[in-house]
């Protein structure tokens, strides 16, 4: 890393993988603690739902405000709000007393943790020139990763050894040092006193985003003819829509429709619902099913995951600096294909889950395919916009992925055909996931164009990716 990043470039690097790994972290190493939960603090299995659910919700529904307030407030502002909120609220969910003090804090984490990754995402972005930000986002990438792919694992440790408290509190450790180095970060530039928060499109937002989330989470629970479920969605829509026309003419939108003109960012997006949402149902059904069909314990069905983190680990920087070279295109067809192939090849998987010869090889191919996936799949949709929106990009592309993986989990009973995960329903879900994976990777082969580097360019202008548009060109043309 010494030999292409500076320090001051080190610095925002080391800062942004931290942050972004206590929210990754805390979102996918939860869920082996909801036994232990439960038995501390009782509360039936809606409780233990709201315990993840609060967090997700409130994620999914502040993100987009959190990426405007990134681009108007500054990055250094914003990331050092989340990582202290996100700090203190960790705090509050390992002593919690009782299991509503648990869901109501869990709900206010959600809201910080939504000022985490796109301030992260953003912070690389305006550090790095365009030829080197292929490169930090693969870094990124691979060390964000391993908390998602193995917290599970992390967590199951954590709670066999010593107590479900730890799951939240290990956390404290990362924050606290992002904050300590993000203190020594530049100071954000002045905010112009024309830049304002748009409120109305913020409020719009969060109902739009966060009332159909409440859907897709409460609808197994209520059914689709409760009055609760049809109310909310109803107003979820209505406000979605209120949304969009909102931001269409309003003249500092939250969310700049022109964006979307950026070809490379809409189509990034599309293949992101897809392949993130082929991610999320494989890795819960196999998660799920290791546990409850083939007896793994949370701890072994967690550590089934750390293979594939590791060849994250190993390549995705690589990965991300040779996309930058040669174009994200390939990569971005070819991954998710890949990684389509590793849950194929869970279909090969037996009651037993042999490890070394059925879960192990599928481990490796998908975690390949992501590897080839994610760091130009990540660099082409925020590399396709201009630089001062890169934070309400980040997020968008983030919303997209939750809500992704939201639907995919919500549908998971429908797609298996069974209300539990046997051989024969984990078979039909990874199928599903191979599906999404080699649909995502079909719309980037068509859709993804690679920036052609244009006569007189110099390394080191961020202006060097010619699929970026100029603020007033996002307004008046499409992108290539």
């Amino acid at each position: 890393m010494t030999r292409w990043t500076t320090a001051p470039q080190r610095m925002v690097l080391v800062v942004a993988i931290l942050a972004s790994f206590a929210a990754f972290l805390d979102g996918s190493a939860v869920n082996v603690a909801l036994p232990a939960i439960s038995a501390e603090l009782g509360g039936g299995l809606s409780s233990q739902q709201w315990v993840v659910d609060a967090y997700l919700l409130s994620l999914g529904a502040f993100i987009l405000l959190a990426g405007s307030l990134s681009d108007v407030f500054g990055r250094k502002r914003v990331l050092m709000t989340g990582l202290i909120g996100f700090g203190l609220t960790s705090v509050a969910c390992a002593i919690a007393p009782t299991v509503e003090t648990l869901i109501l804090v869990r709900g206010l984490k959600g809201v910080f943790g939504a000022l985490l990754v796109p301030s992260s995402l953003a912070l690389i972005l305006d550090a790095f020139s365009a030829d080197k930000q292929g490169r930090a986002i693969g870094s990124w990438t691979a060390f964000t990763s391993i908390a998602t792919i193995a917290g599970p694992a992390l967590g199951g440790v954590l709670v066999d050894s010593l107590s479900w408290r730890w799951v939240f509190g290990v956390n404290v450790l990362p924050i606290a040092l992002a904050v300590a180095l993000a203190y020594r970060l530049e100071e954000d530039p002045p905010r112009s006193p024309a830049a304002r928060v748009d409120v109305v499109g913020a409020l719009l937002g969060v109902a739009g985003l966060g009332l159909p989330v409440f859907v897709l989470i409460e609808q197994s629970r209520f059914g689709w003819d409760s009055p609760v479920i049809v109310a909310a969605l109803a107003i979820g829509v209505v406000s979605f829509v209120g949304f969009v026309l909102w931001e269409l003419r309003t003249s500092q939108p939250m969310l700049p429709m022109g964006i979307f003109r950026a070809r490379n960012f809409t189509v990034g997006n599309v293949a992101t619902f897809f392949i993130y949402g082929g991610l999320s149902l494989g890795t819960f059904a196999l998660a799920v099913f290791l546990q409850q069909s083939a007896g793994y314990s949370a701890t072994m069905a967690g550590l089934a995951m750390i293979p594939s983190s590791l060849v994250l680990i190993s390549l995705s920087a690589y990965i991300g600096r040779l996309s930058g070279r040669v174009g994200a295109r390939v990569f971005m067809a070819v991954g998710p294909m890949i990684a389509g192939g590793g849950f194929a090849l869970m279909l090969a998987i037996t009651d037993e889950a042999e490890y070394l010869t059925q879960v192990l090889p599928a481990m490796l191919l998908f975690g390949l395919g992501m590897a080839i996936t994610v760091a130009p799949l990540t660099a082409t949709i925020l590399g396709a916009v201009d630089p001062t929106h890169s934070g309400i990009a980040s997020a968008t592309n983030n919303a997209v992925s939750r809500i992704a993986g939201l639907i995919a989990v919500a549908l998971a009973a429908s797609l298996g055909g069974s209300a539990t995960i046997d051989l024969d329903s984990f078979h039909r879900l990874v199928a599903s996931s191979a599906v999404a994976m080699i649909v995502g990777g079909a719309i980037s082969a068509v859709g993804i164009r690679d920036a052609k580097r244009r006569t007189g360019f110099q390394p080191g202008s961020k202006s060097g990716a010619t699929d970026r548009a100029i603020p007033h060109q996002l307004a008046h043309r499409p992108g290539r």
